[in-house]
């Protein structure tokens, strides 16, 4: 019978390179043997949906006084249960059919977002429900050098996506990693890309002992 898959999730602020890795880990698993796919938060499903039209910007609730934006509060929910879908739908029956799943962000990405807008311990408390990850790997990079990156590359950005915000969830990052030292891997994102996706062959290979041949 064929073993459980693997969850491996990475983590990173906007401009990171969380997508990329995500997409190289999925080539060299597979080269090595190993079927994988790739995930992604806000997830493909009705709930992700909501969310991306809300980082956006395009999303408005006609009912509520002011502006009608959803607020960080609601943002948060919707992560959540977003979350509770993908792992129900999409990464439990892939895990359990021996498939390794890599998901571009997870739980931290909440709290490092979500929890610099509103209260930590809330978030953290809404996403109790989660699995765990078998390994994260965070791509750590300065704002500075992320929106550089979002500006040469992409024609529309969401709500995170400002110099000032993506300084204050790298903080959110930061201070959650210095409190939780065995939460993730901690890769330098700003090197090089090849050097950037050999440290995190190197990283998976340390991790999982099938992986050194």
């Amino acid at each position: 019978m064929k073993g459980r898959g693997r969850f491996l999730v990475l983590e990173g602020i906007d401009g990171a390179g969380t997508t990329t890795q995500a997409g190289y880990i999925q080539q060299w698993l597979e080269e090595h043997g190993i079927r994988a796919i790739v995930t992604r938060e806000p997830s493909e499903g009705p709930i992700g949906a909501t969310i991306r039209q809300a980082l956006r910007g395009r999303l408005r609730l006609p009912v509520v006084a002011g502006s009608g934006e959803l607020s960080s509060e609601t943002i948060a929910l919707l992560f959540a249960a977003d979350r509770l879908d993908h792992i129900e739908a999409e990464i439990k029956p892939a895990l359990q059919r021996g498939i390794w799943v890599i998901s571009d962000r997870y739980v931290q990405s909440s709290i490092a977002y979500q929890g610099t807008l509103i209260d930590l311990g809330w978030v953290e408390e809404i996403n109790r429900y989660s699995i765990a990850a078998d390994l994260t790997l965070f791509l750590r990079i300065e704002a500075a050098t992320a929106m550089q990156r979002i500006g040469s590359s992409r024609v529309q950005t969401d709500i995170f996506e400002t110099r000032d915000l993506l300084e204050r969830i790298a903080g959110g990052y930061d201070r959650y990693y210095a409190g939780n030292p065995e939460a993730a891997v901690i890769l330098d994102g700003s090197a090089p890309l090849a050097e950037v996706s050999a440290a995190v062959c190197g990283a998976l290979a340390q991790a999982f002992p099938e992986l050194r041949q």
